[in-house]
This record gives structure tokens, sequence and C-alpha cells, in this order.
């Protein structure tokens, strides 16, 4: 099972709410991301929610790339 301590990743506001609010969340909620950089996103791929730039292909490709290279 994973695990993540919220408050190294989520703005103070949203540290405290269930799974599925955080994911229904505007990446914004993130910590580090602001309303601006939220509204690019959602300008470039159509990020609006948390869920979505975890669902992004992009992010994911990225990802998998990054495991590779640390598999070596």
């Amino acid at each position: 099972m994973a695990e993540i301590d919220l408050s190294k990743v989520l703005d103070k506001a949203w540290a405290d709410k269930s799974l599925p609010e955080i994911l229904a969340a505007p990446v914004s909620a993130l910590k580090g991301v602001s309303d601006r950089q939220g509204e690019l996103l959602e300008e470039a791929f159509r990020v609006k929610t948390v869920a979505d730039l975890a669902d992004l292909k992009f992010a994911r490709w990225a990802q998998a790339l990054a495991a590779l290279d640390a598999a070596k």
C-alpha cells in the first residue's frame, strides 16, 4: 500500500480533505503550483484537477522513462 505525507504535497487548505476531494481539487491544491500555473496547464493540456494531472499521458510517459533510467 502506498503512503504519502499530504502536508508535504498539498497546500495547507487541502491537507485535511478526503482523497476524492483532493483528486477533484484544482491542480493549484498541490504545493508549489500557483493558480496561474494551473490555468496554463488547463490551456495547454486540458488539465483542471489533480486527477487530470495524474492521468496526463505525458506525465506518465516521463515517469516511465525515469523509472527505466533508475532501473539500470
